[in-house]
């Protein structure tokens, strides 16, 4: 089967569209308030839709483009699925283990500079262990490891298949 760069790309940023909706569905329709990781994650899922879009808008004919918009998206959800895994290790931690609920995202951003921001973010929090939505039995940070995981399949394939 031979897809086309642009359809690949077009359906890498509806997933990253769908995911984003859903986001902001269980936020503001279901009211779960993310925590400093899920909005991590997010972002890496919109860095990985802005270079999906541009790759879909401009439908390079180069394959080395190709190549480093794909490589762009592939680091974009690189990010997402490995905040996911450090969320998912978080949350399986014993109860004694977990990390103190420290301040808020808004609050860290404010008072502190960005690399001591993610410093803080990346080893966790008492909010980010807690698990308050499920699915077959499994947290919203596993499920969204594995989707992705799948995107990252897909962007890496975009990068390095023949064209």
């Amino acid at each position: 089967m031979n897809l086309s760069y642009r359809l690949v790309s077009g359906l890498v940023l509806l997933a990253s569209i769908v995911g984003m909706a859903f986001a902001l569905y269980l936020e503001h329709f279901k009211g779960l308030q993310p925590c400093p990781l899920c909005i991590f994650q997010r972002v890496g899922l919109m860095v990985m839709g802005l270079f999906a879009f541009l790759g879909f808008v401009h439908n390079p004919k180069n394959t080395i483009v190709k190549r480093i918009y794909a490589g762009l998206a592939s680091l974009g959800i690189l990010w997402s699925a490995g905040v996911a895994a450090r969320h998912v290790w978080i949350q399986h931690l014993p109860p004694s283990e977990v990390p103190s609920c420290g301040p808020g995202l808004n609050y860290l951003v404010d008072v502190l500079p960005l690399k001591e921001v993610l410093s803080q973010v990346l080893t966790g929090s008492g909010e980010c262990a807690k698990i308050d939505w499920t699915f077959l039995g499994q947290s919203m940070p596993v499920w969204s490891l594995v989707f992705f995981s799948f995107l990252l399949l897909v962007c890496l394939w975009q990068v390095f298949r023949k064209y």
